[in-house]
C-alpha cells in the first residue's frame, strides 16, 4: 500500500518510470489517459500499426501537443522493445502471437512486460512467465482488467486463511450466444451497426465478450495463476446476483451448482429466460471464501457479510473495474517492487475452439468472436488428451474435415504450419507443463 510514496521516490529523484506501450487501442487509451496525472511515469515510446491513430488516440485523452511531441510513435515493436531504455513494456495489441513474440522480445530486453494481451497469455503465459522468472524480470497480468482484480481476491482471501470456493467475474449470458456472429452482435448491445461503426467499434472483438469466448480466456488465466480448477464441462454461467453468490457458489452437495470447492466461474447477469438479475454483476469480480470454524462464521454474520443459509459460505466482490484506468498499478508494482498483479504459473486450464454452426472442410477459422468457432473453457489435461485446438490458432487455419456444429476442433482437423513461432512457443509449453496438469 504504498505504491505512490515509492513512485514520488523517483519522481523526487529524477528517475521516472519509463513505459513503452504497444497498441494504443481502448485498453490502452485508458492508460494514457491517467499518464498526465501521474508524476514519476513517463510513457516517451508508443508502438501501433497506425502511427498517426495513436497520436489521435493521445490527443483524445487529453494529452498536450508538447508531450505528443516528445514521444516516439513507431511501428517496429521488435526494435522498439530491443532498443529502448525502459523499465516496462505493456502489451495491448489483442493479438495471441504478436503479443508472444513483444513478451519474449521484452524479456530477452530485460525488461519487466505487463501482458493486457490475455490471449496471449493463455495461450502460453505459464511458460513465458517461467522464461521471465528465470531473466529476472516481472511478468504480470494486467490489474483493472478482470482477471488480475480477481487473482487478488483469491491471494486476499487465502493470506487471510480463508478456503476459496469459487471466484470468477460476472457477464451478459445466454446459451444462444454461443453461436452468434459479428453480424449480428449489435442488437445484444441495444446498437445499431452504423451507431456502433461511428463509435470505432469493432465488431469481432466485442463479440468475443458476448459469445462466451473472453469469458473462458479470462478464467483460464485466473485458473493458471491461482490454480483454482475449471470446471470439467465448461462454463456453467449460472445467472447470479451479488446477494446470491454465496447460495449458488458454493458445492452441489452444499445446495449450490458447482461440482466442487476450489473452482473458478462466471455469473450471468441474465436469467435464462432473459430478465436482468437482480443485484447483478455484469461489470465485477467475486470471490466466495468458506470460514474455517464457527468462530468465523459467526464473523460473518456480526460484520454484515453476505453469506449462505448456514453462515458458513460468505462473498466478497468488487461491483465494477476500470480496466485501462487501474492499469498504473501493475505497471508500478513490478517497476517499484518487483512484483506481479498475477501471474501464470501452472497450466490449468486452457480455451479450444468450438464450432459455431456446421463447419466444412476447406473453410477458413476466424478465431476469437468470429463467424466459426467460439473458445470453451477445458481442463488442460483435458485438453491434451483431446488434442483441443487452442482458440489464440484459430485464426487464418484451413479445416481439413466436417466439424459438426457444436464440436471441438482439434490440431488434426486443421492445417497448421508446425515451424510457426507461436504454434513451436505453445507446443513447449504444453510439454513444460503437461506433467502438472
Amino acid at each position: 500500500m504504498n505504491l505512490h510514496h515509492l513512485l514520488q521516490a523517483r519522481h523526487a529523484a529524477g528517475k521516472p518510470v519509463r513505459v513503452a506501450l504497444i497498441g494504443a487501442g481502448k485498453f490502452g487509451s485508458m492508460f494514457l489517459a491517467q499518464v498526465p496525472h501521474t508524476p514519476g511515469l513517463e510513457v516517451p515510446l508508443i508502438i501501433d500499426i497506425d502511427r498517426d491513430r495513436a497520436r489521435e488516440a493521445c490527443r483524445t485523452v487529453g494529452w498536450d501537443e508538447a508531450r505528443i511531441s516528445a514521444t516516439t510513435f513507431t511501428d517496429d515493436g521488435m526494435r522498439a522493445i530491443a532498443g529502448g531504455a525502459m523499465d516496462v513494456v505493456v502489451e495491448a495489441t489483442g493479438n495471441p502471437a504478436v503479443g508472444i513474440r513483444h513478451a519474449r522480445a521484452a524479456i530477452a530486453a530485460g525488461k519487466h512486460i505487463v501482458m493486457v494481451n490475455v490471449e496471449a497469455d493463455v495461450l502460453a503465459g505459464p511458460l513465458l512467465a517461467e522464461e521471465a522468472r528465470k531473466a529476472g524480470v516481472v511478468y504480470s497480468l494486467a490489474y483493472g482488467d478482470q482477471p488480475a482484480l480477481t487473482a487478488e481476491m483469491v491471494d486476499w482471501a487465502r493470506a487471510t486463511g480463508f478456503r476459496v470456493v469459487a471466484a470468477g467475474k460476472g457477464t451478459k449470458y445466454l446459451p444462444l450466444y454461443h453461436d452468434v456472429t459479428p453480424a449480428g452482435v449489435w442488437g445484444h448491445y441495444g446498437l445499431t451497426a452504423a451507431e456502433a461503426q461511428s463509435a470505432g467499434m469493432n465488431p469481432q472483438m466485442f463479440n468475443s465478450f458476448l459469445d462466451g469466448t473472453k469469458s473462458a480466456i479470462e478464467m483460464a488465466a485466473i485458473a493458471n495463476t491461482t490454480g483454482l480448477d475449471v470446471p470439467t464441462g465448461g462454463l456453467l454461467f449460472p445467472p447470479c446476483g451479488v446477494d446470491d453468490l454465496p447460495h449458488v457458489m458454493r458445492p452441489r452437495d452444499q445446495g449450490g451448482v458447482l461440482e466442487k470447492s476450489g473452482v473458478v466461474e462466471v455469473v450471468s447477469s441474465l436469467e435464462r429466460d432473459g430478465r436482468p438479475v437482480f443485484r447483478d454483476l455484469r461489470w465485477g469480480v467475486y470471490v466466495v471464501l468458506e470460514a474455517p470454524n464457527d468462530y468465523a462464521a459467526d464473523c460473518f454474520k456480526q460484520y454484515g457479510l453476505k453469506t449462505d443459509s448456514s453462515g458458513r459460505f460468505a462473498a466478497m466482490y468488487k461491483p465494477y473495474h476500470l480496466i485501462g484506468l487501474e492499469l498504473n498499478i501493475s505497471v508500478l508494482s513490478a517497476a517499484l517492487r518487483g512484483e506481479p498483479t498475477g501471474q501464470p504459473r501452472d497450466f490449468r486450464g486452457d480455451v479450444v475452439a468450438v464450432a459455431k454452426r456446421d463447419l466444412k472442410a476447406g473453410e477458413m477459422l476466424d478465431g476469437e468472436g468470429g463467424y466459426t468457432v467460439w473458445g470453451k473453457l477445458m481442463p488442460a489435461a483435458a485438453s491434451l488428451k483431446a488434442g483441443g485446438l487452442p482458440i489464440g490458432l484459430a485464426h487464418r487455419v484451413k479445416l481439413k474435415k466436417d466439424i459438426a456444429h457444436g464440436g471441438v476442433v482439434s490440431w488434426d482437423n486443421v492445417e497448421i504450419n508446425a515451424n510457426d513461432e507461436t504454434v513451436k512457443v505453445r507446443r513447449a509449453m504444453e510439454a513444460r507443463f503437461a506433467s502438472r496438469t
